[in-house]
């Protein structure tokens, strides 16, 4: 996973912009603890520590 969102770009302005591995991990850390639930049209995000 964490090469997908620190893959390089073709654009040499890009590479300046990889992001660090710390916030790599974060994302994927927040993104497994985010948790979605729906009733009826009401959706509640709930994070899940």
């Amino acid at each position: 996973m964490n090469e997908l969102y620190s893959e390089s770009s073709p654009d040499k302005k890009a590479t300046m912009y990889n992001p660090k591995d710390e916030t790599i991990s974060f994302l994927i850390a927040y993104s497994k603890a985010l948790s979605i639930t729906s009733y009826k049209s009401i959706h509640f995000e709930t994070i899940m520590n």
